[in-house]
């Protein structure tokens, strides 16, 4: 029987003091259960070594020649895999927010519910998550809930799982951080299969100081329901 191929794709933007130790992590995981699998890293116009630390690192990189935001660069990575007929496709942050383990695990999660897309939600179980970033994260959730009617308790986690049928047909508009609330409406436009699974937060003060801030939540609002108003009537 053939074996399942896998893509890591790991959107990074000036991230050469972690990404080394990311993709070094998830090689050692994933050769340990025999997977088929390639590292790939989108570096996003970064202006420090990341492209450089994540080639030594035995990652494939796909340069952007300028920063694209968090939602172009996932896009580009997913392509990728599309277009080199990965079965399965993999998103994590860069910062080492997200255990091997957990991104790993996905893989069995995502083969037996049979989801094309599958979420790690870190408020299945937030231990380890500060209280601002709960309220954020809760509160994105909320708002993805009322604004395309999708119920997920972790909208803006980096890890997700895509199906080869989600590779083949999901696509989004926005490139910045909205993109994660955006992507959960296309896949239920489509009808594609969604479902979360519980994953660790790690978190340092290196990865504390990456991401979206709560600040920084209210343009994602202010996006999302731009985007949803122009599709509802029209330009």
């Amino acid at each position: 029987m053939k074996s399942q191929r896998v893509a890591f794709i790991i959107p990074a933007y000036n991230e050469s003091s972690a990404i080394g130790d990311v993709i070094l992590d998830l090689k050692k995981k994933a050769s340990q259960k025999k997977i088929d699998f390639e590292i790939v890293v989108v570096d996003d116009g970064s202006k420090d070594d990341t492209a450089r630390v994540a080639e030594k690192s035995g990652a494939t990189v796909i340069r952007h020649i300028l920063n694209t935001g968090s939602g172009g660069a996932t896009a580009t990575g997913l392509s990728y895999a599309q277009q080199n007929s990965f079965d399965l496709a993999i998103t994590l942050d860069a910062d080492g927010q997200h255990s091997s383990d957990d991104v790993v695990n996905g893989i069995d999660v995502a083969n037996k519910s049979k989801t094309d897309l599958l979420i790690g939600s870190r408020l299945l179980d937030s231990q380890g998550m500060s209280r601002v970033k709960v309220l954020g994260n809760k509160g994105l959730s909320f708002i993805t809930y009322v604004i395309f009617g999708i119920n997920a308790t972790d909208s803006q986690s980096g890890l997700r799982v895509f199906s080869r049928k989600a590779l083949e047909q999901l696509r989004w508009k926005t490139s910045g951080f909205e993109f994660c609330s955006e992507m959960l409406w296309r896949a239920k436009q489509i009808g594609l299969k969604i479902d979360e699974y519980p994953i660790k937060a790690i978190y340092t003060d290196y990865s504390k100081s990456k991401g979206q801030n709560n600040w920084n939540a209210f343009n994602i609002i202010k996006s999302l329901v731009k985007r949803r108003v122009v599709e509802v009537f029209g330009e």
